[in-house]
């Protein structure tokens, strides 16, 4: 046997979400102590801890997954607390899908982690349940058996507690959330069934405490005013609860995970990947027809997108030549815009150097004709000395 329970609590303050009673409940259903520590009140988001035992109790042997939800219900903002719980169950389903699309499947021997159940622990507070309940149980119904649990039932009376479960129930119907209920098709349950489906949700008392009552030892909690028993159906529902889960109802709790839960994530998976049992005209379709048809499809689909990517490849290509073009008319226009301004640079030096080679021309010849002025003044000169120096010697004479 393997079963598999989702540990959930769901009270009404957040100083119950942890330390509701959830470990103390699982234990003393079987009547184990069950490795678990205390749970901090300040996780900033809900993770899942899974622990799976091997329990013998005669010749039954039976491998238990217990799924805690750590921290839900204990952050300040409680939008979406939820969701790593759809998500955690998803994820054993598609694992489960997996297993089964394989060529070579091996189901008989898979190690089968679905959440076959789900305690949803509710404070005993006499009041309505939570918006985060209800969301919470909403978002899991389609995918869970939700058993729906009173914890600590002994902090209220039983008159408020008759109250609070109708109230409860009350609720649950008014918002369309569907719980599991006991089967009552198989005539040797269906009496007892139908009789616990009117008990809904048990509320219920954990202790692995013994106390002695009269001439025996009983699991109880004991208190100043009295005793209460837990397996006294007169003080709490602890008994309907283990009689419902372990011994009536744990085949039919894995039956409907298979064909109600599993089955409805397996149709929205596949019809996600395009599988249909019927084609256009509402006529049958088989699984190799539906695969040559997607076969089909998506060859169409790659070879559209390889015609797109060709374009796309070609446009881009064009793109990129009409601005290399571009660029390069712009280098060219610059180009030739350089190469007139040389020109015209050129030619200013051109003419500056002519206009300056007919100066040096025009000095030269000033020059030129300076010193012939000069040469000609320095002879007058001498020639005019040369007769005053004559007329003075011929006057001494």
């Amino acid at each position: 046997w393997c079963s598999h329970l989702g540990k959930q609590c769901g009270g009404q303050k957040t100083k119950n979400r942890t330390g509701i009673g959830k470990s103390t409940l699982i234990d003393t259903l079987f009547n184990t102590n069950f490795e678990d520590h205390e749970s901090s009140h300040f996780y900033p988001h809900v993770k899942l801890k899974a622990q799976t035992y091997e329990l013998h109790e005669s010749n039954v042997r039976l491998k238990l997954t217990i799924v805690n939800t750590v921290g839900f219900g204990d952050q300040i903002n409680k939008e979406e607390s939820y969701q790593p719980i759809v998500d955690y169950i998803d994820a054993q389903f598609e694992a489960y899908l997996q297993e089964e699309l394989k060529i070579k499947r091996s189901l008989f021997s898979y190690h089968d982690s679905r959440i076959h159940v789900c305690l949803y622990f509710i404070s005993p507070t006499g009041h309505s349940l939570k918006t985060l309940d209800l969301l919470t149980m909403k978002s899991l119904d389609s995918k869970v058996n939700i058993i729906p649990v009173i914890a600590k039932a002994d902090a209220i009376s039983k008159a408020e507690l008759q109250k609070f479960k109708i109230k409860l129930m009350s609720e649950l119907v008014s918002k369309g959330v569907q719980i599991y209920q006991f089967p009552t098709d198989d005539e040797t349950i269906a009496k007892i069934n139908a009789s616990m489906n009117g008990h809904l949700p048990f509320a219920v008392v954990g202790s692995m405490d013994e106390v002695k009552v009269g001439n025996k030892m009983v699991k109880a909690r004991q208190y100043p005013w009295g005793v209460v028993q837990v397996e006294n159906e007169n003080h709490c529902d602890f008994v309907k609860l283990r009689e419902m889960l372990i011994c009536t109802n744990m085949e039919d709790l894995r039956e409907q995970t298979h064909t109600r839960h599993y089955e409805l994530y397996r149709r929205c998976k596949l019809e996600e990947m395009g599988f249909t049992d019927v084609g256009p005209e509402n006529k049958p379709l088989s699984l190799q027809e539906t695969y040559e048809a997607k076969r089909h499809e998506f060859y169409g689909e790659c070879q559209r997108k390889e015609e797109e990517m060709k374009q796309m490849f070609v446009q881009r290509v064009k793109e990129k030549e009409a601005i290399l073009k571009e660029a390069e008319r712009e280098l060219q226009a610059k180009f030739e815009h350089l190469k007139r301004v040389h020109q015209e640079e050129r030619m200013k030096l051109e003419e500056k150097r002519r206009f300056l080679e007919e100066e040096i021309i025009a000095f030269s010849k000033k020059k030129a004709t300076s010193e012939i002025y000069q040469n000609q003044s320095y002879l007058a000169s001498g020639s005019n000395l040369k007769k005053d120096k004559d007329r003075k010697n011929s006057n001494f004479m």
